[in-house]
């Protein structure tokens, strides 16, 4: 409603004087403050905040009248009247200047449009110049007590026991009456009072009394403590004539406040809290309607150390309530007592080192004109040079007070208050809008709009939104949600948008009493003293009556609105002396030209838009409908207006300015409710009134005749009567409701929402049949449910379920402290931000204590889709088992497991329950899973479903309440199902997990893993400072633990004892990750291998070693080599059709050419295998390929390997061929940056050779090179492949070699394996195998594969050599093992006769060789490793059976 922002203002009294002013009262409109000190009366304006003129008594005249003590205005400020201690009255003419005597005017430069204005109005921008006169005083011969003003009349209370009615003007004798307390009746309710006063007055006199109109009658505290309501029983105040109720049980009264929009009495007490009383109508008894008083929830220190009310000043739009007690503090109340603000707790009341500050003390305070600023008086105490006597410690603060000239008069607070308090037509749009003095704040607009604005360098306040324990999760803007004013513009972003006004409106229509906002979010519109102005975001603009007549001959008196393109205003017309309603177009200038008039003939107290009509409610208690329709016919749009229909409601209100608010909406009580069609349902059913808190509801009556829509022509529709209003309601302060537009939302879009102070919010909810069934008859068609928020409404998300509000924020600055105290370093500063709060859970909860489970079931099924709705399960559930698990008593009917079972009904039931668990204490678990089930089942349930991350929450849980036994029995089996699932974060935790049960820690859940786990170091620190050659002695592996677990090993104790359980606990992981990779290595899946083994650091070649003649066999080739087809997306070679058909014209260089594409492609893979000094970066970029990040260390490894495919090139038969293949090769596999990479070698080397090779190549051959070289895989899969090929060689695994070699179609990897099978250490089972295995490969690309016959052809010497070798099996000359020799053999194994070959052309590729060393360093990938530390990577294997180490020195 209202916030403080910024520091208060301090406002020095220009006078020298040694009075400290100690008492403020405003006039009627509060454009002036009266300010008394003891003998001086001054006269300060509002803006700017000066003083205007002062009054100071003679010294003679203060001995004879005493010292002021109270003041009061005339209603039209025209007098002021002065209490004086010895019981006189002072009464003062306020008389004006002439027209032109003004204290202050602007100075305009020369030349300014602005000098050119309307008689009259330059007044408005000035501080007048004003002389106060004494007049005749009145001496009442009584101390005074209370003043207070009536129309014509002047009450004075006085400490005899006399109530006196004085004339303002006729100020003799005869003017004069005066009334005894004694006289008049007093009694518990009006209809007791049967003659004789029931309260004994002797000796007692009022000590505060207020009128109140709206009641008609006065408020009054008396001097024993009672709290009581005169009334007067005619027109005129008479002795006889008087009637007063009085409160029971209440006797430490000592202030009153009347609202007299909402006929409220708020009556301050000794006890420090403020009892607001309401009149019963029917009995006319003083009912307690609520308390406001600080809670010991939020004040524990404060709440009851307050001291008595000092003051209470309602707001001047009646919404608010300020309040200040005898020990300081202000505190702000809304008028149903929803707590605001209060200056004794947080920053206000401490300094950041934790020392509590004095709170502020106040003599006297009143709210500015429309409430943007409150005025105070702080309290300096008299006798303060006796008090530093006896507080020497306080001494050093209070230093020789400043000059007089310069102490502190006056501290203006800065408010700044929601749109709704005076234009309640806000009410139905999704939008919150705030007015300060001269700004505007919105939430609304897109996030992009919000930064550019030069606006927002402006702001006073920045906007988090802070998570309370409803606020939804922060979410980014979702693109779907963009069209609806959803939440990618309300929660997309936090900040305000924060709009000046324009300077030229406000300057001479200060005070700002209105604002408006279109739906959209848009447009804004603002109303002061006279005309208005209206603001796009679209344009950054604002617009303002080209003619300053117009503006100021026009004053809105009901409000303003928005209805698409239009302004819709209620205005007085002072020309005319006419009330009209006019629509101006927002596109058009601002004119009355452009303006659409109807003229009224009654004043317009409120008004308000649905869809196409606009309501008014008028000074004579009757409501106005109109339809209004866009007419485009002439040059500009315009709108036409036509009065619909007229109800009259002086029946039912007493008073026409206790309505707060009028709307008309689509919500109807019973009816129909469900058989309404989409279209029906958006009519105006009803009229809502909230009528000084009560919500009354006025429906159409459709039990007369109905009247068919087919046989009424369009236009004169006749409107249905309305029935006699329903109350719906008590204490509401603002009502919402929308035009349901969302079928599947209707529960949300067709409610009612109501703001009710301290009760939180009420939501009027429809309930519908299920399944169109026919509806109950006993049940209700709607239900009002109540729910608590810890935010002060402001707008409702009606199908986001979301409340929008604001805070107070404040921000300490007290380093600024000096020798007395700044105001900056006293108080705070104040930013207003925004905050939001789901409300779904508590409507949830409402309908299932209700028993109404199938409607709370069809209202979270249609908001499922919301982000944030786990989160409201989460709360529905949290909030209940706190409830009742810490409830003292035995709850007789618990909620918990209805809420359980409700739960179950959705899909995120198993999370909602661990995630509430876990932010659950442990003591409250055994409640929870008492209702919703054995945790263990949960786990299990969780694993069927596939959510392994659920159950490992869930596992964490089961730790807690289990024996470690059974925490372990699920561990593994979610560690295994996670294995399987490729789930390696999780895997790696549940590592973590089971050595944390292992080394015996388990009472405290395992820690939270560290960030960089599983991203950074932990796959690869057992690849990280190794050469391509990844040999480990086998031994090693079975006695050590992989290197992965260093990074996730639990701080264990040094016992040996507890030794011994972790390698017992690492054993059993070791067990469960060589199970999985047996199990990998069965099905064929290699590439899950390859992950499994990058990701878990599982030392994959040590493994194989072991298994190298049990697991990793192969067992059938042709099927391997389809599945690794089928894993690696490589796909099968194909012949192209050209060359088997087609009659060869060229067919010696057709055939040299697939040679040479094959060579290429062999020699590329054997020099990868043997090269290792140039190409040696081979293992990181593999491994990085796992884990599905696509590193530029691939392209590097295509470059590298591209260039040694150049470097052969000049071997091969037809020279001039091999450029352009391996530039179609770079074309077809590598991306734009390998291009860009290689291009420099290609093109700089081989220019000639290509341009003049192209001229050599026929169509067909383009056509078979291409085909070739779509029969390569993706490159990330030749990398992998790679990789793998090179592992299964290092553990000598030399079947799955053949088959990698056969997919990659490297026949120097086949020449290699079979140049190895010679070795004694090879059992004659695996050459067998590899025999067996690639006749049946030759046998399956006979019938099914033709693609492979070229590549086999090739291979076929060698497959010979081999079947020779089996059928003789004659042992060939010993393999020497030893690291040097196996190396040689090794290399003239692998290479073939590469090696050679490149000896005898060595001057041929040394161009190639110059090139190829600037491409190193150019890629991403590390520095070869052997290089730096060849010895530690040599490593010998020591197995049983012999070593196969490849390495290449």
């Amino acid at each position: 409603m209202y916030f403080l922002t910024g520091w208060p203002r301090r406002l020095l009294c220009p006078l020298r004087s040694a009075e400290e002013p100690f008492y403020l009262q405003p006039s009627t409109h509060r454009f002036y403050v009266a300010v008394l000190s003891d003998t001086q009366l001054s006269v300060w304006f509002s803006r700017p905040s000066v003083m205007i003129v002062s009054y100071i008594e003679s010294a003679k005249a203060a001995a004879q009248f005493g010292l002021y003590q109270k003041a009061e205005w005339k209603p039209d400020d025209s007098m002021i009247a002065v209490a004086a201690a010895k019981g006189y009255i002072l009464l003062f003419d306020v008389l004006g200047g002439g027209d032109d005597k003004y204290l202050y005017e602007p100075v305009y430069p020369k030349g300014s449009p602005r000098v050119k204005v309307t008689p009259g109005y330059k007044e408005e921008q000035c501080a007048p110049a004003l002389t106060l006169e004494m007049k005749k005083p009145v001496d009442l011969e009584a101390p005074i007590t209370s003043l207070q003003s009536l129309q014509e009349d002047l009450l004075v209370c006085t400490a005899d026991g006399y109530l006196h009615i004085l004339h303002w003007d006729g100020l003799g004798s005869n003017g004069r009456k005066a009334i005894s307390l004694t006289s008049i009746p007093f009694s518990l309710d009006l209809q007791s009072a049967r003659g004789g006063p029931s309260l004994d007055l002797e000796g007692v006199y009022i000590r505060c009394m207020e009128y109140c109109l709206t009641l008609n009658g006065f408020a009054v505290v008396l001097s024993d403590g009672r709290l009581g309501f005169i009334t007067p029983l005619s027109s005129t105040i008479t002795a006889d004539q008087l009637q007063g109720v009085w409160a029971a049980d209440v006797t430490d009264g000592t202030c009153v406040a009347v609202n007299n929009k909402y006929r409220l009495m708020a009556f301050g007490c000794a006890s420090g809290s403020v009892l607001v009383y309401m009149i019963d109508t029917t009995t006319g008894s003083m009912q307690l309607s609520h308390k406001l008083e600080l809670t010991p929830k939020h004040y524990p220190d404060i709440y009851n150390k307050t001291g008595a009310v000092k003051l209470i000043c309602w707001s001047p739009d009646c919404s608010v309530a300020m309040v200040t007690w005898e020990c300081g503090g202000l505190s702000l109340w809304s008028v149903f007592g929803a707590h605001l603000i209060c200056t004794l707790g947080e920053d206000f009341a401490y300094r950041s080192d934790g020392t509590k500050k004095d709170p502020i003390k106040i003599s006297s305070m009143s709210w500015g004109a429309e409430g943007y600023n409150l005025w105070v008086i702080p309290h300096k105490p008299e006798k303060r040079k006796q008090e530093e006597q006896l507080e020497e410690g306080e001494e050093v603060e209070m230093v020789e007070p400043p000059p007089p000239s310069l102490q502190a008069g006056i501290l203006q607070f800065q408010f700044i208050k929601s749109a709704l308090t005076v234009n309640p037509c806000t009410s139905n749009q999704e939008q919150v809008l705030l007015h300060g003095e001269d700004r505007l704040y919105l939430t609304c607009g897109d996030p992009t709009q919000v930064h550019s604005t030069a606006d927002t360098h402006n702001t006073h306040a920045h906007a988090h939104i802070h998570p309370h324990d409803d606020s939804p999760p922060h979410r980014p803007p979702s693109p779907d949600s963009s069209l609806s004013q959803g939440l990618s513009t309300l929660l997309g972003h936090k900040h305000w948008h924060v709009v000046q006004i324009h300077s030229t409106y406000l300057e001479s229509n200060w005070p700002i009493r209105f604002a408006a906002i279109d739906s959209a979010g848009q447009c804004m519109a603002v109303a002061g003293r006279r005309g208005f102005a209206h603001y796009s975001l679209f344009t950054r603009k604002w617009k303002l009556f080209g003619n300053i007549t117009q503006e100021q001959n026009m004053t809105v008196t009901g409000g303003l609105a928005w209805w698409n393109d239009f302004v819709v205003v209620s205005c007085y017309n002072f020309i005319d002396q006419q009330e009209e309603l006019r629509l101006y177009l927002r596109s058009s200038n601002l004119d009355n030209a452009f303006a659409s008039v109807t003229k009224l003939h009654s004043d317009t107290l409120l008004l308000n838009v649905f869809r196409d009509m606009v309501i008014l409610f008028r000074a004579n208690c009757s409501i106005g409908l109109y339809s209004i329709e866009r007419r485009n016919d002439g040059p500009n749009p315009s709108a036409s207006v036509e009065l619909l229909q007229e109800v009259s409601m002086s029946r039912y209100i007493p008073h026409p300015a206790l309505v707060v608010s009028v709307t008309l909406t689509s919500v109807r009580t019973e009816t129909g409710i469900t058989l309404k069609a989409p279209q029906q349902a958006c009519m105006a059913e009803s009229i809502m009134l909230n009528l000084a808190g009560q919500l009354i509801m006025l429906q159409r009556d459709c039990s007369g005749p109905q009247v068919r829509e087919k046989e009424t022509p369009g236009n004169n529709k006749k409107l249905l009567p309305f029935c006699p209003p329903v109350v719906l309601a008590q204490c509401v302060e603002n009502v919402w409701t929308t035009c349901p537009s969302n079928r599947k939302k209707r529960h949300l879009l067709e409610a009612l929402w109501l703001s009710c102070g301290e009760a939180g919010m009420k939501v009027w909810l429809p309930l519908f049949p299920r399944d169109h069934r026919k509806p109950h008859s006993f049940l209700s068609r709607r239900i009002m449910l109540p729910f608590h928020i810890n935010i002060y409404p402001l707008a409702v998300l009606f199908e986001d379920a979301l409340v929008l509000g604001a805070t107070n924020e404040t921000v300490l600055y007290d380093g600024l402290q000096g020798a007395a105290e700044p105001l900056e370093a006293l108080f705070p500063y104040c930013t207003v931000e925004r905050t939001s709060q789901i409300y779904l859970h508590h409507i949830l909860r409402q309908l299932l204590v209700r028993n109404l489970g199938e409607q709370a079931l069809m209202l979270a099924q249609s908001c499922a889709s919301l982000p944030y709705f786990p989160h409201v399960m989460e709360l529905m559930v949290h909030v209940v088992l706190e409830e009742e698990a810490t409830s003292r008593e035995p709850i007789p009917d618990p909620l918990l497991p209805t809420v359980a079972k409700f739960i179950t009904e959705f899909p995120l039931f198993l999370q909602t329950i661990v995630h509430c668990a876990r932010k659950t204490e442990y003591a409250l678990w055994n409640y929870l899973f008492a209702a919703v089930g054995n945790p263990k089942d949960l786990f299990e349930e969780c694993l069927m479903a596939q959510d392994l991350d659920t159950a490992a929450s869930y596992l964490i849980i089961l730790q807690n309440m289990e024996v470690p036994a059974v925490s372990r029995q699920h561990a593994t089996l979610l560690f295994n199902t996670a294995l399987e699932q490729g789930k390696w974060d999780l895997c790696r935790h549940m590592i973590r997990f089971l050595k944390a049960i292992g080394s015996g820690e388990m009472d405290t859940p395992p820690p939270t893993p560290t960030t960089q786990e599983p991203s950074s170091t932990g796959g690869f620190e057992f690849f990280r400072n190794r050469s391509i050659s990844l040999s480990q002695s086998a031994d090693c592996i079975a006695t050590g633990k992989f290197n992965l677990q260093k990074t996730f090993s639990m701080p264990s104790g040094p016992s040996s004892k507890g030794r011994e359980m972790e390698c017992a606990e690492n054993m059993y992981i070791d067990l469960m990750l060589w199970r999985h990779a047996r199990h990998l290595l069965e099905q064929v899946r290699l590439r899950d291998l390859g992950c499994f083994s990058a990701q878990l650091g599982f030392e994959l070649i040590g493994w194989l070693c072991r298994e190298r003649n049990r697991v990793a066999r192969v067992e059938d080739f042709v099927m391997a080599l389809k599945r690794l087809h089928k894993d690696f997306l490589w796909p099968f070679p194909v012949i192209p059709v050209g060359s088997l058909s087609s009659p060869l014209k060229n067919g010696q260089c057709r055939t040299v050419l697939g040679t040479r594409l094959l060579k290429s492609q062999s020699d590329e893979g054997s020099l990868l295998n043997s090269d290792m000094d140039t190409a040696p970066p081979q293992a990181p970029p593999a491994n990085h390929t796992w884990l599905g990040e696509i590193r530029p260390m691939a392209k590097d490894m295509e470059t590298v390997s591209s260039a040694h495919s150049h470097q052969h090139a000049p071997q091969t038969h037809d020279a001039f061929l091999s450029p352009l293949t391996n530039k179609a090769e770079e074309y077809s596999i590598g991306s734009a940056t390998d291009l860009t990479e290689t291009s420099s070698v290609v093109d700089g080397d081989w220019m000639m050779d290509e341009n003049s090779s192209t001229l050599s190549l026929s169509q067909a051959e383009l056509e078979h090179i291409s085909m070739e070289l779509a029969n390569k895989g993706p490159h990330k899969s030749q990398v992998q492949l790679r990789y793998l090929l090179h592992v299964f060689m290092e553990a000598g695994c030399l079947e799955w070699c053949v088959v990698i070699g056969l997919i990659l179609r490297d026949s120097g990897v086949i020449k290699q394996v079979i140049g190895f099978l010679d070795s004694p250490e090879v059992p004659p089972e695996t050459v067998q195998s590899i025999t067996n295995g690639l006749l049946a490969v030759d046998t399956w690309t006979s019938t099914d594969c033709q693609g492979y016959k070229p590549f086999l052809n090739l291979i076929r010497p060698q497959l010979q050599q081999l079947m020779e070798t089996v059928s003789e099996q004659v042992q060939p000359e010993a393999f020497q093992p030893t690291s040097q020799s196996s190396k040689l053999s090794g290399a003239e194994g692998l290479a073939g006769g590469a090696a050679a070959r490149a000896e005898d052309s060595r001057g041929a590729t040394t161009p190639l060789g110059l090139t190829l060393a600037p491409l190193e360093p150019a890629g991403a990938f590390p520095r070869p490793p052997s290089e730096d530390c060849p010895p530690e990577q040599t490593e010998e294997q020591g197995d049983e059976e012999g070593a196969y180490d490849c390495t290449l020195s």
